[in-house]
């Protein structure tokens, strides 16, 4: 447990067998009341060092609220098992609502295999997928915040700021008085926050570019991220993450204007990814899901724009590039 500012803390939790490693949860110690951000898996390991950290700071479960910035199971599978009856738990609208009408992986798969994933792989990946394992065990009360909202805990305003993009209603705390951002996954220091693509619904990597220029505007020195190192070079950090994913679309066009006609798992195949493997068809499952995820967000964005277009045969989505390059 680190103290960041006079009542506010970073714990680290433990993500076993997850490549992120750890997350970061931050904890406001306040006189009537706590909030802690984000919570970590729901498994035993997670629970016992929050829980402890927690307890060392005499936090009472009664007077202890939550704000999640987001639905994946890292962030929010703990909050059932940490919740008082009296405690509020700060989530978005729009990712609520996938909350509360969750029917299931079958549309995702069902997506997934349009675009050239096997079903065999898929469902394989999918049981062993966290949010499947250690998501959490019931859907609390939810007290939804929206764009520009206050909550104040400790000696802190915190405003929230939407930043749809790694999910359609990911979340950031910002307070302007420290300059300091809660950002969750939407920036990251020594990783890209993953922007994936499961249904012909939305433009997620528009999306982000669009949260990105919207933070970029703020006042901030201090990044609090929801995994690995603290920020300092915040707007650096901003135009590192548009360039990464800039280059990600330069990639795209030139696999679709070299080899034709392609789904998104094979394009995803062809690009670069940090990963110790030779060949795409060692990666993990797991891993060949994600990288999915993200070339159907990029060919996405670039279908918007225009640049390809798509063609449906025998069940298959197919993508082959159409008009000038949109990224130069």
């Amino acid at each position: 447990m680190e103290a960041l500012l006079p009542g506010l803390f970073r714990i680290e939790v433990p993500l076993p067998q997850s490549p992120l490693q750890t997350l970061n949860s931050y904890v406001f110690r306040g006189k009537d009341r706590h909030l802690v951000v984000d919570t970590g898996f729901n498994r035993e390991e997670c629970f016992q060092t929050l829980s402890t950290a927690l307890q060392s700071l005499e936090l009472a479960p009664e007077q202890t609220d939550f704000f999640i910035t987001h639905l994946h199971a890292d962030h929010y599978g703990l909050v059932s098992r940490l919740a008082h009856p009296s405690s509020r738990i700060f989530f978005s609208r729009p990712d609520a609502e996938v909350l509360e009408t969750w029917e299931g992986f079958e549309p995702m798969i069902a997506y997934a295999g349009m675009n050239g994933f096997p079903e065999n792989e898929l469902r394989q990946a999918l049981d062993q997928h966290p949010g499947n394992k250690y998501g959490t065990e019931w859907i609390p009360g939810l007290s939804v915040l929206r764009d520009g909202e206050r909550i104040h805990y400790g000696e802190y305003d915190l405003f929230c700021v939407e930043t749809p993009g790694h999910t359609l209603g990911h979340v950031c705390l910002y307070n302007p008085e420290h300059r300091f951002l809660i950002s969750g996954d939407h920036i990251l220091g020594d990783i890209t926050p993953n922007i994936q693509c499961w249904s012909d619904a939305g433009n997620p990597l528009d999306d982000y570019f669009r949260s990105l220029e919207k933070v970029d505007r703020m006042d901030v020195d201090l990044v609090l991220p929801g995994h690995r190192s603290l920020v300092m070079d915040f707007h650096g950090r901003i135009a590192e993450l548009r360039r990464h994913h800039e280059a990600r679309l330069r990639e795209i066009e030139t696999i679709l204007a070299g080899d034709g006609q392609m789904c998104a798992y094979d394009v995803a195949g062809k690009m670069t990814w940090d990963i110790r493997c030779d060949r795409w068809e060692d990666f993990p499952v797991a891993q060949k899901w994600f990288a999915t995820g993200e070339a159907i967000a990029h060919l996405r964005f670039l279908e918007r724009r225009e640049t390809i277009r798509r063609s449906a045969s025998n069940g298959k989505l197919r993508f082959h590039i159409c008009g000038k390059p949109s990224i130069h």
